[in-house]
């Protein structure tokens, strides 16, 4: 059947998925090493063609002989550096566009370990402690792709190296040559800790082999390159449920070493590296190679600049993965149908958990996944498929995003133009703008982002007065965006208003009924909402607006309790309370709603996971999205 024109038909792309037809993933990703200032490789693993830029490591610096590991969704880096060692572990998520974003840490900080791993378990193994070839390390630490945190010890490898290949079943991780250097192949079993046992040795040359690639599929490992000058462009392979010595598979395009490797289950790349020998010259080629048939490699296209100690390489569908543990998206979510998060926020201290509700449906939240660092006295933004999270405590000037359409954490967007705390947040499908806050001092400042762009925020104008500790909840239509109540320490009830598609000052709007501080803000494509705040007492009061007009607001009703320190989100149908402080000046985890079109008092919603106040907040369905 032809599906030009169409979209695919899901039991004939099922069918495609498990003859190989397709693949099961197909981002194949590779450090850029000593060249490009942190910047991973992206290249799509099923076609040919060079790379492209995929987002920034934390420091560039630890692009320098660092490790990759990778699972259905996420992308782990480890190590690196140079002249020093690095034991920072960073991550991102395959699907986003954005940098990589904070882990944990090693349990020893090496440069030019090696990385794998299965659809769980993160591997980073050997490595050199300190520079020079003196140093080579055996230790094997792991990770848990589903959760943040430090590596914990696995075990020890057979012999300590510096840059050995690495592959996987999804049973095992495997482990050939390094320096300084070995022949050595020895392997794990990811799911019981313990140190490595021998597998065998590279058969392919007398010479022990270090500084190459590795690629794989579900049975067969291919390594290629090495530091043995008589024959850098040796392609070696193994049988991975086996034992044995390897043997001979091909060879590369072009002698070199240092390269990394990525793969799916069909097709095995490797990436730059330097030719021939250590301090050879840098090389931009990519080869590939068909892991089921030996050959020799063919050209793939180039890396996005010369990449020298490119030894951190992986992909989201590799041999390692399991088809039947990946998880497609949901088939009971629809994206713009009424996801809405809490970002962050805080209780007795900052969170960096995010939240998410049903808007639709009754009930309490659940764990979406978390930012890269805890804050509250953030605010945020969001369309139907992405959210932001700007600024917050410290004052810090970060933007993080995340997809609202599976489940996950954040990863670094860009920056404001500047660091302020208890921000307001607006924005419609295509932009988000964030107004105002505290610098510690009142600020008058919009900043503006597009969704599609991953980067940091520019100008757009001024509000009519500076003020933070405003509304936290998006009010907007299509076209326009409010920012209600604020000012510290002295309270405002101004209203104004800016047109989202252009940059420019803030327009007064009208005011609210009392100077208020810290209220949610929520509402439809017509009707803005107001709800609770301090004024200077906690309060419960709702109030609305016309949004495509200017004018004072109206009484709407009453929220189930009085507080401040809150935050809102909606769909175009109904606006919720989410947490905030109350008169006790306890944090309360109390979810309450309003159906935007009518008036009347809030009804009880749900709870949010933990007791909040200070928190951002968006959703995929909001009044600013309907046109």
């Amino acid at each position: 059947m032809s599906n030009s024109g169409k979209v695919w038909d899901i039991r004939e792309a099922y069918k495609k998925i498990r003859n190989n037809e397709w693949s099961r993933g197909d981002i194949g990703l590779a450090s850029s090493g000593t060249s490009a200032n942190g910047t991973i490789n992206k290249v799509q693993i099923s076609t040919t063609g060079n790379a492209v830029g995929y987002g920034n490591l934390i420091t560039a610096a630890t692009a320098n002989g660092g490790a990759m590991s990778g699972n259905q969704t996420r992308a782990l880096f480890a190590g690196g550096d140079q002249p020093s060692v690095s034991n920072v572990i960073s991550y991102k998520e395959f699907i986003s566009d954005g940098n990589f974003a904070d882990f944990g840490d090693l349990t020893t900080g090496r440069q030019m370990p090696t990385g794998t791993g299965n659809g769980t378990r993160g591997i980073f193994a050997g490595g050199r402690t300190g520079i020079g070839p003196t140093v080579p390390s055996n230790v094997i630490d792991a990770v848990s792709f589903a959760s943040l945190g430090n590596a914990t010890d696995f075990g020890d490898l057979t012999v300590s190296r510096i840059g050995s290949s690495s592959m996987s079943s999804p049973t095992r991780g495997v482990f050939a040559g390094g320096g300084s250097p070995t022949n050595v192949i020895d392997f794990i079993t990811f799911s019981s800790a313990g140190n490595a046992t021998d597998f065998g040795d590279i058969g392919t040359t007398t010479s022990p082999l270090n500084y190459f690639g590795g690629v794989n599929s579900e049975t067969k490992g291919v390594f290629a390159g090495g530091g043995d000058p008589s024959n850098a462009s040796i392609i070696a392979s193994i049988t991975m449920a086996s034992t044995g010595n390897s043997q001979d598979f091909g060879d590369l395009t072009q002698s070199r070493i240092l390269m990394a490797g990525a793969s799916n289950s069909v097709r095995g790349l490797f990436f730059g590296g330097q030719q021939n020998t250590p301090g050879g010259p840098e090389s931009d080629v990519i080869d590939f190679v068909t892991i089921a048939s030996s050959g020799n490699a063919t050209d793939f296209g180039d890396v996005s600049g010369n990449s020298s100690f490119a030894s951190g390489g992986t992909s989201n569908g590799h041999g390692g993965l399991v088809f039947g543990e990946i998880q497609p998206q949901s088939v009971t979510y629809m994206p713009g149908s009424g996801r809405g998060f809490v970002l962050g926020g805080g209780g007795a201290s900052p969170t960096s958990g995010l939240q998410m509700i049903f808007i639709p449906t009754l009930g309490n939240s659940s764990d979406f996944g978390n930012l890269a660092a805890t804050v509250s006295s953030n605010a945020g933004a969001g369309n139907t498929i992405k959210s932001v999270s700007f600024c917050g405590s410290g004052p810090n000037n970060t933007v993080e995003t995340f997809l609202n359409t599976t489940l996950g954490n954040a990863s670094d967007f860009g920056d404001a133009t500047v660091s302020r705390e208890h921000v307001m947040g607006t924005g419609n499908a295509t932009r988000f703008c964030v107004g105002g806050g505290l610098t510690p001092s009142d600020s008058n400042v919009i900043d503006y982002g597009d969704f599609a762009t991953v980067g940091n925020l520019t100008d757009f104008g001024d509000l009519t007065t500076a003020r933070g500790i405003g509304h936290v909840g998006p009010i907007n239509s299509s076209t326009r965006g409010i920012f209600a109540g604020g000012g510290y320490p002295s309270y405002q009830n101004v209203i104004d208003y800016i047109t989202i598609a252009s940059t420019s000052n803030a327009t007064d709007f009208g005011d609210l009924s009392t100077v208020r501080i810290a209220l949610a803000g929520a509402g439809s494509n017509t009707r803005g909402l107001v709800m609770g705040g301090l004024s200077p007492s906690a309060d419960n009061t709702i109030e609305y607006i016309t949004i495509a007009s200017t004018s004072n607001t109206t009484d709407f009703g009453d929220l189930t309790e009085s507080a401040y320190k809150t935050s809102g989100v909606s769909t175009n149908i109904r606006a919720v309370r989410t947490a905030g402080q109350t008169p006790s000046t306890n944090p309360t985890d109390v979810l309450d709603y309003v159906t935007i079109a009518s008036t009347g008092n809030a009804v009880d919603f749900g709870d949010l996971g933990l007791a909040k106040k200070y928190m951002g907040t968006s959703s995929d369905s909001h009044g600013g999205l309907q046109g």
